[in-house]
């Protein structure tokens, strides 16, 4: 076993609703979507119109930026619609599902005797090529790159996350085919991190490179591994792919046929039963939780977690990269005086709440922001709980400032969205850094393209 990286900042934010491990399989959502914004960058163009019969790994739309890269339906069934939005911009195109699925068959081949671009064409073809994202930047990986590595993480710190080794019991085959699929795609290697204490059955896992990590979150964040174990500079390019989709890769070269199936954590202090729950990706966020399941009408359904996640109504569609949903109380309710108060039922990073008297308690946090946003303060907080060699404060300035040189010299490569969220959460200043960080990434990629 490799040595531990032991990883001492970070902060694991103990929230109410974490999922029992008891798994319920959803029955057929009465519609399905793929929606474009879920992927970065992505100008979609139609490939199919309303009305036409699909399978599951039929394409609906390509991207107009790399006309390779196929986006393919979930499901088997009909084209129901096709939503728009402002100057006709494609929204969701919805599939309403046949009762018995059909799926589009790929050929299945000796992997071993498989050329790169062999396994890539097939990657693209299946629509399975946008699982591939590539750093810096967290867009889906560009054909014309090589990686240098390429990175897989088998655990997540995140708030409420979900439990990857119960998530991926009995699919250690389609993993290890997943693997080896990867190999086929970069001459360096293939990386996998695992949790300390907690490797379970992803240890059995052959030619990869191993590293175990132990810490508080973010140190499931792939970005933070990478930092830790192969640092991306100027000019290098890495791909990470999550586990899960790792698996649902592995499972098309082994039967040939596109399964999305995944199992998720339904989360959260405002969900009655938080659970596991088996469902195909792009099925419709009220066929996964709906009024009865929550204590109350007034909640925050957000796709992911809590601190990174996106919010979602319930007519929206679960997104292909997330392994969890949270369901949080919405911030609408305010305190006179509230500051002064002792507030045990608050959380709190510093000692203005008497909370800090109890670090096991759990906490039902809502998504009032208690508070306006405010100048930048240097104190030295945000490096307390990232562990990685940036300054968030002077990055996030140089974004603002649209200094190009200044954003590369501090790391801008190295990090996406979710890198920063805990910083967001314990910033005093209220500034949205996960927006500005995308902002200064797209500057990036349109500076360097």
């Amino acid at each position: 076993m490799s040595n531990i990286i032991k990883l001492k900042r970070g902060l694991d934010i103990q929230l109410l609703g974490a999922a029992d491990k008891t798994l319920t399989k959803l029955p057929m959502a009465a519609r399905y979507a793929v929606v474009p914004s879920d992927y970065i960058g992505v100008t979609p163009k139609l490939l199919v119109k309303v009305g036409d019969v699909v399978k599951a790994g039929t394409p609906l739309f390509f991207d107009k930026n790399n006309p390779a890269v196929l986006f393919v339906s979930p499901v088997g069934g009909v084209v129901e619609a096709v939503n728009r939005g402002d100057k006709r911009k494609i929204l969701e195109v919805v599939v309403t599902p046949a009762t018995i699925q059909e799926y589009e068959q790929f050929e299945i081949k000796d992997l071993a005797k498989l050329s790169r671009q062999e396994v890539v064409n097939t990657l693209l073809n299946s629509g399975l090529w946008s699982m591939l994202i590539q750093r810096p930047f967290g867009v889906i990986a560009n054909l014309s790159d090589l990686p240098k590595a390429i990175f897989v993480s088998s655990f997540d710190t995140a708030p409420l996350a979900a439990d990857l080794n119960y998530v991926l019991e009995g699919e250690l085959k389609n993993l290890q085919k997943g693997i080896d699929v990867l190999k086929k795609l970069t001459e360096g290697k293939v990386n996998l991190s695992l949790l300390a204490g907690k490797e379970g059955s992803f240890a059995d896992l052959k030619g990869v490179e191993k590293h175990t990590f132990s810490g508080a979150h973010p140190a499931g964040n792939i970005g933070v591994q990478i930092h830790n174990i192969d640092p991306i500079n100027k000019g290098e390019v890495v791909w990470t792919i999550d586990i899960q989709n790792l698996a649902i890769v592995g499972k098309l070269f082994s039967t040939g046929k596109v399964d999305m199936t995944k199992k998720i954590a339904l989360t959260g202090s405002e969900l009655k039963e938080p659970k596991y729950v088996s469902l195909i990706t792009g099925a419709a966020i009220d066929s996964v939780i709906t009024v009865n399941d929550c204590k109350q009408p007034n909640v925050r359904i957000v796709k992911g977690d809590a601190l990174s996640g996106t919010t979602v109504c319930k007519e929206g569609y679960f997104a292909p990269y997330s392994n969890q949903i949270t369901v949080i109380p919405e911030g609408d309710n305010y305190e006179l005086f509230g500051w002064a108060m002792p507030r045990f039922q608050k959380f709190s990073v510093s000692r203005s709440y008497f909370s800090w008297l109890m670090p096991s308690k759990k906490y039902a946090l809502d998504t009032n922001l208690n508070g306006g946003e405010r100048p930048f303060i240097l104190s030295g907080l945000y490096e307390k709980y990232l562990p990685m060699d940036i300054y968030p404060v002077y990055l996030i300035k140089a974004i603002l400032a649209n200094d190009i040189d200044k954003m590369e010299n501090l790391g801008i490569y190295e990090v996406i969205e979710e890198d920063l969220a805990l910083c967001e959460f314990v910033d005093p200043s209220k500034t949205e850094m996960q927006q500005i960080l995308r902002d200064g990434i797209t500057a990036m990629i349109k500076e360097l393209s």
